[in-house]
């Protein structure tokens, strides 16, 4: 009985230590209550237009890391490099991608960020400083013969206020990956190409295909078939030109199925062969004709 009191004795000190009024997850319950605080003032919940710059603050609070920032300077053109973007929307013609972009570029500008569009100078079909829907929608536009004379023309200081890019008929743009690339990996843009994902042959068209590696998000757009009303991956094309860039609106094009596609190839490649045989006998009749 002496030895159980002496060794009550030892331990009450320690524990008389500890205030009663604390319980023993007080730590814890008061650390998720700071960090609650401190979410509370963050700025990314304040304003809603915040960009988090979580790729830096991984660097910055991983100890393992070996990333050097140096400065506020350096913090800064650091979380600029994690900003970029790049969103690819493809589909046949008729699909609605034009729309698609305009629509994003819209509601980009409406957020209040600094926004432009580039389209190929080979689309005239709308005139050159538009860009045109279908359906008659049209926003202002840059009309270039390359992506790489952009940040010349449109202002080096321009451009470093610039937040978003829309590209139009991106598979006009030989150098439409490294403008990509560059763009949103270096100068913090976020980047959103639209285009043709396949020719008229459903061969690849352009750069398109080769930035979706690049690409945050891929969206592809359907049309309706003109002649059955299913949705329409395909673009047909109606004349007889063989060149792969080709513009036109429905005149020279139109969306089909898949069924729809492989019949009128057939029907396209039997007219060819006709009109060829009907060619062969008309030059073969006109060599066996007397000259009179």
């Amino acid at each position: 009985m002496l030895f159980v009191l002496k060794m009550k004795s030892l331990f009450s000190p320690i524990l008389s230590t500890f205030p009663s009024h604390l319980s023993k997850t007080t730590p814890f319950s008061t650390s998720f209550q700071l960090s609650q605080t401190l979410l509370c003032k963050s700025p990314s919940l304040q304003n809603p237009n915040f960009l988090p710059m979580k790729p830096v603050m991984a660097s910055l609070n991983s100890s393992t890391s070996s990333t050097s920032v140096e400065g506020p300077g350096s913090l800064i053109e650091a979380s600029r490099l994690s900003s970029g973007e790049i969103h690819v929307i493809v589909g046949p013609m008729f699909a609605g991608k034009t729309t698609a972009l305009l629509r994003r570029i819209n509601s980009e500008s409406i957020n209040g960020r600094n926004v432009a569009i580039i389209k190929s100078n080979k689309d005239t079909r709308y005139g050159l400083d538009s860009i045109v829907t279908h359906d008659g929608e049209k926003l202002p536009c840059w009309s270039l013969p390359d992506l790489s004379s952009f940040r010349q023309k449109f202002g080096a200081d321009a451009y470093e206020k610039l937040d978003v890019i829309g590209i139009d008929e991106a598979q006009f743009f030989e150098d439409l990956y490294d403008f990509c690339s560059k763009a949103a990996d270096h100068d913090g843009k976020t980047v959103i190409v639209a285009g043709l994902d396949g020719d008229y042959l459903r061969r690849s068209f352009g750069s398109v295909l080769d930035i979706i590696p690049l690409a945050d998000s891929v969206t592809k757009l359907t049309a309706r078939c003109e002649l059955c009303g299913k949705r329409a991956f395909f673009t047909l094309r109606k004349t007889e030109e063989t060149q792969t860039e080709l513009i036109g609106g429905g005149d020279v094009y139109m969306p089909v199925c898949r069924q729809h596609y492989v019949n009128g190839q057939a029907v396209i490649e039997a007219a060819r062969i006709v009109l060829e045989s009907r060619k062969v006998q008309c030059d073969s009749y006109l060599e066996a004709a007397p000259v009179i």
